[in-house]
């Protein structure tokens, strides 16, 4: 039985395929001190809209770089959705001499078209490994098992891979002797720790008689990571006295766990319901980053997901029965605190003023308020809103975004009877699902001339990737919003360039 360690290809998904150069020095210099057979280095794709990194493509010299630093038999790998045979000589031939064998990851619907591409992989003389996906799926895919026949003498290693991380003992067993019926090609297996199985997964394998199974340094992965490098090794170690350098294990774990520290991957409560439902990981990996979706809303949405629905509530439609020329719309930031007594004196002066919530924050300040406040209702502000009033409130509407929502639909207690979902959002072509989005598209459906904020301040200081990419997010919108000859004015300090900066005090004389 072989380990193949794919740390820097399965890695790549949270650092883009770019690692620091240091880092991978350590990664090799360790590895080749430990009983890891094959290292899959990353990916080997045509080009491709967007950026991704060395990794990803592993260009001529990075494979050079790659040769010069280890001793271990090399492995890339080829998406088989992206890549198709009149590609695959140009895609390859650089790796003749330096990569021992590609793998192909191959979604099980796709297999005889893979199947193509697999020959021609062969016939340049690689070795060649089929990792198929979404194997809790495949028991009921019977044309797929049928076809597994057309594996053999093609392929040197056929990989199970856990792709959603649900899978259990009991079933690694069970799918084992369903492909072993079908084939007499080495099988390996690729394990994902959602249920924090892949450990028990893969020693339940190596019983089965599997030839190969992966894992990543600290479990480093897609999604909620797969079975730990340090924690394989260590099991071997003590089950079948496998000889295990720990001093060199130990120096590549304690790098990659500073890494960890950075971007936070392993299995939490999301990537738990999503595996043990059999659900992708790629939405989950995407909304477990922005701050503004809860474990609430993203379990909201993978329970509509495992239930085939597009979401669980349907509202009825707004329709303002009221023009409002001016709105103020309140955002999160300390500046509403800050210059409450201003902001209230204001009001005062303005009673015919709308009043749009884009955040629960700072909704508490305005209660006292008589003019009519609206609520956007995106992300998690459902479950914030509801913990601010104690008894239903007056004068209050809540607004959702259109159905169906992605996060599915929670309306708090107090505002069942007083909630209502748009009919589009066509303020914007991207960022659809911001709640700045929904308070645009909520002026506009009110004829608002004037767009007053406050709270919308910005960040100070270092900011994390997250509250940047909100922050790029709204200013985006408030430029393309404005272009519509909007008025858009903060009241209140704001680092977003695109809102006319003014004060609120300079309004109260009137």
């Amino acid at each position: 039985m072989k380990i193949l360690d794919c740390t820097l290809r399965d890695g790549g998904y949270y650092t883009n395929w770019d690692f620091d150069k240091q880092l991978v020095e350590t990664y090799f210099t360790a590895i080749n001190n430990l009983p890891i057979e094959y290292l899959e280095v990353g990916y080997r794709s045509p080009k491709l809209s967007g950026y991704y990194g060395e990794y990803f493509y592993c260009p001529d010299f990075v494979l050079a770089k790659i040769a010069s630093l280890t001793n271990k038999k090399l492995v890339i790998i080829l998406d088989e959705k992206d890549v198709r045979e009149d590609v695959v000589e140009e895609l390859l031939n650089p790796c003749l001499g330096i990569i021992t064998m590609v793998r192909i990851a191959i979604d099980p619907n796709n297999l005889m078209r893979a199947i193509a591409l697999a020959k021609k992989v062969k016939a340049m003389g690689f070795e060649l490994g089929f990792n198929v996906m979404y194997m809790s799926k495949w028991k009921k895919l019977p044309e797929f098992l049928s076809n597994l026949k057309h594996v053999d003498g093609l392929a040197d290693y056929f990989y199970m891979v856990d792709s959603y991380g649900g899978v259990y003992p009991e079933d690694v067993k069970e799918i084992f002797a369903l492909v072993r019926a079908q084939m007499a090609t080495k099988i390996g297996f690729h394990g994902h720790n959602n249920l924090e199985l892949a450990l028990i997964n893969t020693l339940t394998a190596i019983e089965c008689g599997v030839d190969m199974v992966d894992a990543t340094v600290t479990g480093m992965g897609r999604g909620a990571g797969n079975l730990k490098t340090e924690l394989l090794l260590t099991a071997l170690n003590q089950r079948n006295n496998l000889e295990v350098d720990f001093n060199s294990l130990s120096s590549v774990t304690d790098a990659f766990t500073e890494l960890q520290k950075e971007y936070e991957w392993g299995t939490n409560l999301p990537y738990m319901v999503s595996g043990a439902n059999s659900l992708p990981q790629k939405d989950v990996m995407d909304w477990v980053g922005k701050r503004y979706y809860s474990y609430n809303s993203i379990i909201r949405a993978l329970s509509n997901q495992s239930k085939g629905i597009q979401d669980n509530e349907i509202l009825n439609e707004y329709h303002p029965s009221e023009i409002f020329k001016k709105a103020l719309i309140v955002g999160g930031g300390d500046s509403v605190r800050e210059h409450i007594d201003g902001i209230k004196n204001y009001l005062s002066l303005n009673p015919n003023m709308v009043i749009i919530h884009s955040s629960s924050r700072n909704v508490s300040y305005l209660n006292e308020c008589d003019n009519k406040q609206f609520h956007c209702l995106a992300g998690n502000e459902g479950h914030r809103l509801e913990k601010v009033f104690n008894s239903v409130p007056k004068n209050r509407i809540a607004i959702l975004p259109p159905f169906p929502r992605t996060m599915g639909t929670y309306i708090p207690v107090n505002f069942k009877s007083s909630s209502f979902q748009l009919s589009e959002i066509n303020v914007t072509e991207i960022y659809k699902n911001s709640i700045t989005a929904l308070v645009l598209q909520l002026t506009k459906e009110m004829n608002v001339e004037e767009l007053i904020f406050c709270g919308y301040d910005g960040y100070n200081g270092e900011i994390t990737q997250h509250k940047l990419e909100l922050f790029n997010e709204n200013e985006y919108l408030f430029k393309n919003f404005s272009k519509n000859n909007f008025s858009l004015k903060s009241f209140t300090p704001t680092k977003y360039k695109s809102l006319q900066q003014e004060s609120v005090y300079s309004e109260l004389y009137k």
